[in-house]
């Protein structure tokens, strides 16, 4: 029995010694980078395992069906004021992502920037649950910021990825996380379909019980993360800035070079060009995923959640399982595999007349998004230098970000002028993974390593 009187840090590693055994870190050599503990890793994806209750609960599963049906009154026009709202916040993200991680390496201050973005994100999530039917426009202010909050810290958590892991085994790692991610995103899914069930059984309407989720939701990421804060270190020392310039002047000059054509890390453009595209594909569907059961099989808010559950098991198994064989059969390989994956996903969906196909659809994208959410954050650390590594993952962002613009406004305009046309809606972004396909061929990952080393 654990005593009461022991320190707040000692229960805390004391519940990591509780994991299951899938979920324990090996020991340093060969997956862990020199001076890091199986401790710190842990921590570092228990940030995973907080975040991902604000994707899973908000924006895949309960508040964006409820926005769309109970906040705007199932108009026609309410998918695309959803996809317009993420969009925004998608949009601020892009602006500032490459300037929060040039500071951030010029100044060590990964760790502290992620904190701020973590008190904003479950501050705002808290605020959600006054939003009340036909209150669009808090709705709206409050999605922009919460998502706002919420893609900083992913891009920040992110950039400490290559400073806890050797090159050949940034998959693994990677996969540790995002499939710790899944099963915090499952207990904070889990959480609400308790009350929920318990709310429908006491007679309450979705506007009386989907606010408390809202709650649930903020408290678990809030409790959750502390590890994060308690345990991991910020690993790089500060580079000096010229005290004459503002310290955004860097930033800026560095954003700039980008977009040069005698960039020298041409593979990681071109595999942020194809991370846009297969991603825009990715954002679709999962954002929707629960408006789409909804609108077109008919699902009630127990099933579509009962759905997200299994979404997000099955992505914790892909993501866990292909973090290991990429690093086996490589990066390219696997993003391949699971692209090829995500179009027989949209072809299914697309193709259900009935529940049982669109289950195998639902359960084939669990899979493919662990694994390509997984490998694609290991393959922009593989291409990173270690001076630029918060800089190139705002760059990793700034392309999910801009593809979480493009999928679902796609869907949401598409949806719109068609009267409600889910079904046209998925088929249409499913484009976005045959152009990831065909970009992805031009990338070579040995390449882009070397340019990466020779920094």
């Amino acid at each position: 029995m654990i005593s009461v009187k022991r320190p707040l840090t000692t229960l805390i590693y004391s519940y990591g010694n509780l994991l299951p055994p899938t979920l324990h870190f090996p020991d340093r050599s060969p997956y862990l980078a020199d001076g890091v503990t199986r401790r710190e890793v842990w921590a570092w994806a228990m940030f995973d395992f907080a975040n991902s209750g604000y994707t899973t609960v908000v924006i895949t599963a309960i508040f964006n069906a409820y926005f769309v049906s109970i906040v705007a009154g199932n108009k026609d026009w309410a998918t695309l004021a959803w996809t317009s709202a993420l969009s925004v916040s998608y949009l601020l993200i892009i602006l500032t992502a490459p300037l929060f991680g040039a500071y951030a390496d010029a100044h060590a201050a990964k760790k502290r920037l992620l904190f701020v973005a973590t008190v904003g994100c479950v501050g705002f999530t808290a605020l959600l649950s006054f939003v009340g039917p036909g209150d669009l426009c808090l709705a709206i202010f409050l999605i922009i910021l919460t998502n706002f909050f919420f893609g900083t810290g992913e891009n920040l958590i992110a950039a400490f990825l290559p400073d806890l892991a050797p090159g050949e085994a940034l998959g693994r790692v990677s996969g540790w996380g995002w499939s710790l991610g899944y099963i915090g995103g499952l207990f904070s899914l889990g959480c609400s379909l308790i009350y929920v069930n318990w709310a429908q059984d006491q007679g309450l309407q979705a506007a009386q019980y989907v606010p408390i989720t809202m709650l649930i939701t903020a408290l678990l990421f809030s409790a959750s993360c502390v590890p994060t804060f308690l345990y991991l270190r910020e690993p790089l020392r500060p580079q000096l800035i010229p005290t004459d310039r503002p310290a955004l002047v860097p930033s800026i000059a560095r954003l700039k070079e980008i977009f040069n054509p005698k960039w020298r890390y041409h593979d990681l453009r071109r595999f942020l060009i194809c991370l846009t595209f297969y991603q825009a594909g990715v954002q679709a569907v999962i954002i929707l995923a629960a408006i789409y059961a909804q609108q077109v099989m008919g699902f009630g808010t127990g099933d579509t959640i009962f759905l997200i559950l299994i979404v997000n098991i099955t992505a914790a198994l892909g993501a866990f399982i292909f973090g290991s064989v990429q690093d086996k059969i490589g990066h390219i390989s696997t993003i391949l595999i699971t692209l090829i994956g995500w179009v027989l996903v949209v072809l299914l969906a697309w193709g259900a007349k009935g529940p049982a196909l669109f289950w195998v659809s639902a359960t084939l994208a669990g899979l493919c998004l662990g694994a390509s959410q997984s490998s694609g954050r290991a393959l922009v650390g593989y291409f990173s230098p270690a001076s630029h590594r918060a800089e190139f993952f705002g760059l990793w962002g700034l392309a999910v970000k801009l593809s979480s613009i493009l999928g679902p406004i796609t869907y949401g305009l598409i949806s719109w002028v068609t009267h409600g046309d889910h079904r046209l809606a998925m088929l249409v972004t499913g484009i976005y993974f045959i152009i990831g396909l065909i970009i992805l061929t031009g990338v070579n990952v040995e390449r882009g390593r070397q340019a990466a080393l020779n920094n």
